[in-house]
């Protein structure tokens, strides 16, 4: 399964980054979507799974490249699994990162359970028909605190406190967020993937 060049099916500038460190393994050149002036597809899908596949069709599609697309957010069991798939645009189609916590932290001001995980599909594709698309997922468990905290990271980070940490994940140094979270374990997953699936060609 040789390529050098593959296309993020996102615009997202932490994404990239993230992504281009937790698979440097696989020793090649991740490129974002916004690269080839490509607009986001709708994320017509009920289930991270289903976004992602369309993300990377849509990327592969318009590059005629191997695609990566990742489909994440954050699940809070007492708020029926809210924000999940809706998670950039929990406060609305143009809300930004500190619009969506507030409406995080509003909606749990009377919850008796504060419990979420951070989820990832990862989904990549050799060419836009693959019929065999490799999918690896991740969670990162964890609880939402009562205030915003720390500079690093993006989306909700301000808000996870990982299981077994006291700071939030925005508070981590980026070299241990990527070692312990949803997409660090969804990467290592589709790592392990790409290889065997490396193998058998």
């Amino acid at each position: 399964m040789p390529f050098q060049t593959a296309v993020l099916a996102s615009g997202n500038k932490g994404k990239l980054n993230e992504f281009k460190l937790l698979l440097a393994p696989i020793e090649f050149e991740l490129r974002p979507q916004s690269h080839y002036k490509i607009h986001a597809i709708p994320e017509t899908g009920v289930s991270f799974l289903e976004n992602a596949l369309l993300k990377a069709r849509h990327a592969s599609r318009l590059t005629s490249l191997p695609a990566l697309a990742d489909d994440s957010g954050l699940v809070v069991p007492s708020l029926n699994g809210a924000p999940g798939i809706y998670s950039a645009r929990y406060a609305g189609t143009s809300a930004n990162a500190e619009e969506n916590n507030l409406k995080l932290l509003e909606a749990l001001r009377n919850s008796d359970s504060r419990r979420a995980y951070f989820f990832c599909t990862l989904v990549f594709l050799l060419h836009s028909e693959d019929p065999t698309p490799i999918v690896a997922f991740g969670e990162w468990h964890g609880n939402i605190a009562e205030e915003a905290k720390g500079n690093n990271g993006f989306g909700y980070d301000p808000l996870f406190v990982a299981k077994g940490f006291q700071i939030t994940a925005a508070q981590m140094e980026p070299e241990l967020k990527n070692r312990l979270s949803h997409r660090a374990i969804a990467s290592t997953n589709l790592i392990q993937s790409i290889q065997d699936r490396r193998e058998q060609l």
